[in-house]
């Protein structure tokens, strides 16, 4: 039986532009996502997505909505529970990012979508969580209790 991976993303919108990390996936091709990571033992959703985006982006955010549970079944069979939240830029930390990650932007709807169109996203999830963000589909943070 496989194990369900529990993790959390968040969107991070200033203006128009959403921050996106590039990050390594084997030899030279590189994908985009959301920062996002597992929730790690003894973490909670709202702890791991601040850690998560410290790490991957340097950026410390206010966390402003909760986007809700995305599951996500993968072609090999492995199921993620993913935490969706929504956030805003606060203070850039200026500090090592995760060494997978080579690089952050911040990256339009349009250009994001370009990105999926060529197979560039990691996940099918990033553009349903923008699309969600800017619908205002989200909820209060109270409804995640850690």
């Amino acid at each position: 039986m496989n194990a369900i991976h529990s993790t959390a993303a968040c969107v991070i919108q200033q203006g128009e532009r959403f921050l996106m990390v590039e990050e390594a996936r084997g030899g030279s091709s590189t994908v985009f996502n959301q920062p996002a990571g597992h929730i790690e033992p003894g973490e909670g959703p709202i702890a791991a997505i601040l850690r998560e985006v410290a790490e991957e982006t340097a950026w410390q955010v206010t966390l402003t909505g909760y986007l809700g549970l995305y599951i996500f079944h993968t072609p090999k069979g492995q199921t993620f529970h993913s935490h969706g939240f929504i956030a805003t830029p606060g203070r850039f930390l200026d500090t090592p990012l995760d060494n997978d990650i080579t690089a952050t932007h911040w990256l339009t709807l349009a250009e994001i979508r370009a990105l999926d169109a060529a197979g560039r996203l990691r996940s099918p999830l990033v553009v349903t969580r923008i699309e969600d963000a800017l619908a205002a589909r989200g909820y209060p943070l109270a409804v995640i209790r850690e």
